[in-house]
């Protein structure tokens, strides 16, 4: 139970930070007016809300490392946020806390063609870092749906992936250094513009532990070269059996296509009532699949992926003709999360892995789940990985229908850990995917998560109640315990 000599104690610290957020930033970087704290009550993921007790919008990593150790001076707990396009409640904010803000952290430090590297702010948006790059023959490949408006700070807390992370991989794939605030407020450099740096790989640890272990202030990516071709093809089936069977025999074939998407029927219809993409009439699933690389390859590439979806059923073919249609295809891929609001007043967007030669068990599975609860769920994935996003659909003002679409939720991700896969690809675990954990991992396993993000924060203040289910205290003995946890009696974690 929180008592009043604790609330004191937290709006005397809350008054603190504040009068040196006051010190440091402009008045229009420190927010205390409660109408405006609502803005940033919740990230992409609405369905969990909490107005912080602070907002401040730093501009550059020194104002960064003072909040921070005013903070930890204080005891005040903080939560970083970008652009708040994040899925999973990873940029909750924290209700006794202070949100720091990043995106007036927005300067491309550099891009260095030579050694294929830029130097990027947190705030900056991912698309730009591409545009940037573009003049020089470069392009930054981690590409999200939203890489349009989401932060590459965003993207390095939750370890982004996109369409293209099949043949080029994640961001932690595309990131070798960074300028680091701890916990405490100091400023250190993880890695650097070298492909490898000597020791523990910290920089390894940071990126994708969703804010957990401190802020990025300043990322070095690496820049990859713009490829010499590239074909874009829609296919068209009349099943997502035959689109998987189709995705299966591509890679085994040994083709490592720059992307594989599927769509079901039901997120095709989606897509063409928010975006007319013209899919192919009646498909019960296309594949979106781009191939990349010198021409002569692509070309031989091109013929054999053809073949294997005709072999496995594909009734039509369309290959992108200009960078117009090839655009107007992956528009329709693009846009499939915020199109099932067309179709739908309210919806989930799940985020699991299987493995791909799995898809067609669970994606049966899957369509099983919806018709015996009667919960619709359109199907919008990365084929080629295996990383699913079933897109939920219910009413919430129909009474029950919310707790029917969790369940069903629910339920895939444990389809997705009976099949040996994971409860998260990209999305991260924030606040909404904590309870599963324990579905995943052992005590144990948890423990020795939770005794790294001691090492960084042993005092619990950046970004805290998020991954786990219930935290464990910096110095606390691991393992199992009888009695409650002491953040439970507290009402502050709950056990799953």
């Amino acid at each position: 139970m929180t008592t009043t000599e604790d609330r004191t104690h937290v709006g005397a610290g809350i008054d603190a930070v504040t009068a040196v957020a006051r010190r440091l930033l402009p008045e229009a970087g420190v927010i205390t007016d409660r109408t405006r704290l609502r803005t940033y009550e919740c990230d992409g993921l609405a369905h969990y809300r909490v107005t912080p007790a602070l907002v401040v919008i730093p501009e550059d990593d020194a104002q960064v490392a003072a909040i921070v150790r005013a903070c930890a001076e204080h005891g005040v707990p903080y939560v970083a946020r970008g652009s708040g396009t994040g899925l999973s409640g990873g940029a909750l904010p924290h209700a006794e806390g202070v949100l720091v803000v990043t995106s007036r952290m927005r300067a491309i430090r550099e891009v260095r063609r030579e050694d294929q590297r830029a130097v990027v702010e947190p705030g900056v948006i991912n698309l730009d870092v591409t545009k940037a790059a573009t003049p020089q023959g470069y392009y930054y490949a981690p590409d999200p749906s939203s890489q349009q408006i989401c932060s590459i700070g965003g993207n390095v807390a939750e370890n982004s992936g996109g369409a293209h992370c099949l043949k080029y991989g994640f961001t932690t794939n595309h990131v070798t250094g960074a300028d680091f605030i701890t916990p405490d407020g100091d400023m250190v450099a993880l890695g650097g513009a070298a492909p490898d740096a000597p020791g523990y790989d910290l920089l390894g640890a940071v990126v994708g532990s969703e804010g957990t272990l401190g802020i990025v202030t300043a990322t070095t990516v690496r820049l990859v070269r713009l490829p010499e071709e590239v074909r874009t093809i829609l296919v068209g089936f009349e099943s997502t059996d035959q689109a998987g069977a189709a995705t299966s025999a591509i890679i085994s074939a040994g083709i490592v296509p720059a992307a594989i998407e599927m769509m079901d029927a039901l997120a095709i219809e989606a897509a063409e009532a928010a975006v007319h993409c013209n899919y192919p009439d009646g498909a019960g699933a296309v594949l979106v699949i781009e191939l990349d690389g010198a021409r002569v390859e692509v070309e031989e590439e091109y013929a054999e992926v053809a073949r294997l979806c005709e072999d496995n059923g594909s009734f039509e073919q369309r290959l992108a003709t200009d960078a117009v249609d090839r655009a107007l295809i992956w528009k329709g891929r693009k846009s499939a999360f915020a199109a099932v609001g067309r179709i739908s007043p309210d919806y989930i967007v799940q985020d699991g892995v299987i493995p791909r030669t799995a898809l067609p068990e669970v994606l049966r599975a899957i369509a099983e789940l919806s018709s015996s609860s009667g919960v619709r769920v359109a199907n919008v994935f990365h084929a080629g990985d295996g990383n699913l996003h079933p897109l939920v659909l219910f009413d919430d003002a129909v009474e029950g229908a919310g707790e029917a679409a969790e369940q069903v939720s629910g339920a895939i991700l444990d389809l997705c850990i009976e099949h040996g896969g994971s409860i998260t690809g990209e999305h991260g675990v924030g606040m909404d995917k904590a309870k599963y954990m324990p579905r995943m991992y052992t005590d144990e396993d948890l423990d020795t998560m939770q005794l790294v993000r001691c090492a960084f924060d042993p005092g619990n203040i950046s970004n805290p109640g998020k991954i786990f289910p219930t935290p464990r205290l910096c110095g606390e003995v691991p393992g199992r315990h009888k009695a409650a946890h002491p953040l439970q009696q507290a009402g502050l974690a709950e056990v799953f």
